[in-house]
């Protein structure tokens, strides 16, 4: 679990009531922050990495508020540490550093993020659907990307986004406009 991985002087500072409604949240947005902060870093460590990163700022900062406030900061915090590794991960490539994918990161998602289809036929059919998202997704620019994850995935509305993204409530309608046609037009063409 997540809550012991922690700095151990975070977690002597939470109560056991934080504890569990932490370990809670935790449970309920893990694997959809894992995937948001994949599809931004396209590795799995990284994006493990970020999404602990995020969850350990959250319990540093907001474990004192109510926790019906926790998932818009937390996807604040998430999104603040996926544009800081793009950051830097750019200034990596600029300096020539590079890092390689091997195979033990797809065994990670592989163990990460579960799959809730029954059968062969089902998972097969839902493995395709998936890439086909995942490569559109991956099309899309840094803000119209974020903004579909953060509307239609993880269902926040207008303003919340505006808040999360740093932007104005048009700029979201914008991005997510955008985003729409995009995923519409091309997701078409693989039909």
């Amino acid at each position: 679990m997540f809550i012991e991985k922690c700095n151990e002087g975070i977690v002597l500072k939470v109560t056991q009531e934080q504890h569990r409604a932490l370990a809670e949240f935790y449970r309920a947005v893990e694997k959809r922050a894992f995937r948001m902060a994949e599809y931004e870093t396209r590795s799995a460590s990284d994006a493990i990495d970020l999404v602990q990163d995020a969850m350990e700022a959250l319990m540093q900062k907001y474990v004192r508020k109510p926790p019906e406030q926790w998932r818009p900061l937390f996807y604040r915090i998430l999104q603040n540490k996926i544009k800081d590794w793009q950051r830097k991960s750019f200034i990596r490539q600029r300096l020539h550093f590079t890092t390689s994918k091997d195979e033990s990161e797809v065994q990670v998602v592989e163990t990460q993020v579960e799959s809730s289809v029954a059968g062969p036929e089902q998972q097969y059919a839902h493995d395709m659907s998936m890439q086909q998202l995942q490569s559109v997704l991956a099309g899309l620019s840094f803000r119209q990307r974020q903004t579909f994850l953060l509307r239609i995935w993880e269902g926040f509305d207008v303003a919340e986004t505006a808040r999360i993204m740093g932007c104005s409530s048009g700029s979201v309608k914008t991005h997510l406009s955008r985003a729409m046609g995009i995923l519409r037009e091309q997701l078409q063409e693989h039909l």
